[in-house]
């Protein structure tokens, strides 16, 4: 399944088929949201590509004054400045394929289910606090140290 994947990515010039499984993780949730990559196209003196990418009217003035960011971050998917220019195309809300596959962001992995001890000591660190949003966030904030700390990944 992976060669098909990248024999029809690099039919589109993408030679990194991540910039399109995780164009979310790329770009950003918020701009992955209204764009899409289309086509990586090389110019005949090979020095820089143009990124392709596709959103709707609405959403056009604002990608245009983000294109420095979206190129920066895509060459850092590269690893080097593979891409010189983006260019912004106004189409329907299709990508990649001529309209018969959308490319949605990644669904976000489910968080692992929290540990009743690490809960239990949790809950009794802020037991004292009156403030209900309060005492829930340092319940949370302490259940995620402890997590942490548990399982050896403590940052100092």
């Amino acid at each position: 399944m992976q060669t098909r994947i990248r024999e029809a990515s690099e039919k589109r010039g993408f030679a990194v088929s991540r910039l399109l499984t995780h164009w979310s993780e790329v770009v950003g949730e918020t701009v992955a949201a209204v764009t899409r990559p289309v086509e990586v196209s090389y110019g005949k003196g090979g020095m820089g590509a143009t990124l392709t990418i596709l959103t709707t009217g609405p959403q056009a003035p604002m990608i245009e004054m983000q294109k420095e960011q979206i190129c920066e971050r895509v060459n850092a998917c590269y690893g080097y400045r593979a891409i010189a220019r983006v260019r912004i195309t106004q189409t329907a809300p299709t990508g990649f394929a001529e309209g018969q596959a959308v490319f949605a962001p990644a669904p976000k992995a489910a968080a692992p289910a929290p540990d009743p001890e690490i809960e239990a000591s949790s809950a009794s660190l802020s037991k004292d606090v009156t403030n209900d949003e309060l005492r829930l966030a340092l319940q949370a904030l302490g259940a995620n140290v402890l997590m942490k700390s548990r399982n050896g990944k403590t940052q100092r």
